[in-house]
């Protein structure tokens, strides 16, 4: 996003704030580090600081929502403390936060720096956010339990099985967080949101006249999507991951494509499933598969391995994505429904069949398949940990890569959205202009 800015106003100078976490994730550390080195070298103005630790939540916490919200109000201070040091240099123009951070809007208030949101998922999920205080306010039992489809403006009645696992419980704080943010988003100056106004045109309609909040202005939302890492690379600049030179040998449209996140994992009965499917349905795969992520149940890989030959590959380390999806030889993508995941997938053109496990995935699964027609659902029981049978998934992926009325309309729709997501994000476009506007909204608070 720091480089978009940039790319439109080279005037600018971003500085990034680093709050960092004091639990262990896997890979985290060396993630920050690797885009820091890389930002770095390209010579950019854009800055990294760490803000100084501060006293972690306990580890009691009901989930990540309810651990990174009081992590982020700890933090409060020292956002106040650099903020306040940067401005006796120089002009800040604005501030930007994640959607979890929407504490530090006091201390922005205090300091006369306007606050934007940004927003990384959809449209129609920030409808939900903007939406849930009023939800909570209506409907007072557990969605599961209300017994009809929830309305949410510029969403198709949603129906409760399909909403973000953190407000399937109410009475966790990870749900009380969500309806806090919901509320205190609508304070912002700004919304800045990972969408295009082709992909998603309702939602964005029903957020700008104020239909998701009946009770409080609605800040402007500046739809600037999609925001993908994607760089262009050159052939001889260096040697081809493993899974893209397998990928160099099968025919065109010819691959499905597995993967769900860098969290998303199974226990050894779902992956029988899944192994059991791919071998039955004939079709080449490529299959990105979490075996350490199974710490409770020890899974060999030679069990899976064995299913790799010149039909299949299974790859039990990180992979690049972007470059598997824009690869010819792939025709579908199985996927979590990460909001990142559905955006490549529709830059690229690569049709989907949606497998939700977390977070808001099932409410964008419900997006994707009904709303959009971009990809083929799939039985998922959230009841057991998102199963799925393995004839239901072999069923699917021959829709989804064999000449098949539903499959086709699909592939019709991503082929349509492809062109439209380029389009949007190129000059002209409505990303290029909402991107353009939110710029010189910037400006107007300071001369540059």
């Amino acid at each position: 996003m720091a480089k978009l800015l940039l790319h439109h106003h080279n005037n600018l100078s971003i500085t990034i704030l680093i709050a960092k976490l004091q639990i262990p994730v896997p890979g985290y550390t060396s993630a920050v580090n690797s885009i820091i080195q890389s930002v770095d070298s390209t010579g950019l103005d854009i800055h990294f600081e760490y803000l100084p630790p501060v006293e972690p939540p306990p580890l009691d916490h009901d989930g990540i929502e309810d651990y990174i919200s009081r992590f982020m109000q700890n933090n409060k201070p020292h956002v106040k403390s650099f903020i306040t040091g940067l401005q006796s240099t120089v002009k800040v123009a604005a501030l930007i936060i994640d959607c979890f951070a929407t504490a530090v809007i006091d201390v922005a208030d205090e300091l006369g720096v306007p606050t934007y949101v940004y927003y990384t998922s959809g449209a129609a999920t920030l409808a939900l956010t903007l939406h849930l205080p009023t939800l909570h306010e209506n409907i007072r039992v557990e969605f599961e339990e209300f017994g009809k489809n929830v309305t949410v403006p510029g969403v198709l009645p949603l129906p409760p099985q399909c909403m973000p696992v953190p407000l399937m419980n109410k009475k966790i704080k990870c749900y009380t967080w969500l309806v806090y943010h919901g509320r205190r988003i609508c304070e912002a100056k700004g919304i800045i949101v990972n969408t295009f106004a082709e992909l998603e045109p309702e939602a964005l309609k029903a957020i700008a006249a104020g239909h998701c909040v009946p009770d409080h202005p609605t800040p402007t939302v500046y739809p600037v999507g999609p925001v993908l890492a994607i760089r262009e690379v050159d052939k001889g600049e260096e040697e081809a991951h493993e899974c893209v030179k397998w990928l160099d040998q099968q025919p065109a449209m010819s691959v499905v494509y597995l993967c769900f996140g860098s969290m998303g994992s199974f226990k050894r009965v779902q992956l029988i499933e899944m192994a059991s499917a791919l071998e039955k349905c004939g079709h080449r795969f490529l299959w990105r598969l979490n075996l350490s992520m199974h710490e409770d149940e020890i899974i060999m890989p030679e069990e899976l391995m064995a299913l790799s030959g010149k039909k299949g590959l299974v790859w039990n380390s990180w992979a690049p994505q972007v470059e598997i999806l824009a690869h010819p030889a792939v025709g579908g993508f199985v996927t979590h429904c990460g909001w990142n995941s559905c955006l490549e997938s529709l830059w690229f053109g690569v049709p989907m069949i949606a497998w939700p496990l977390a977070a808001e995935q099932h409410f964008n699964a419900f997006e994707m398949v009904m709303d959009m027609g971009v990809a083929l659902e799939l039985e998922v029981d959230r009841k057991l940990g998102g199963f799925v049978a393995g004839e239901k998934l072999e069923k699917s992926i021959r829709c989804l890569m064999e000449d098949c009325e539903e499959g086709n309309r699909v592939r019709a729709r991503v082929a349509e959205m492809k062109l439209l997501s380029r389009r949007a994000v190129g000059e002209g476009g409505s990303s290029f202009a909402s991107l353009k506007s939110l710029i010189e909204d910037f400006c107007s608070h300071v001369s540059i």
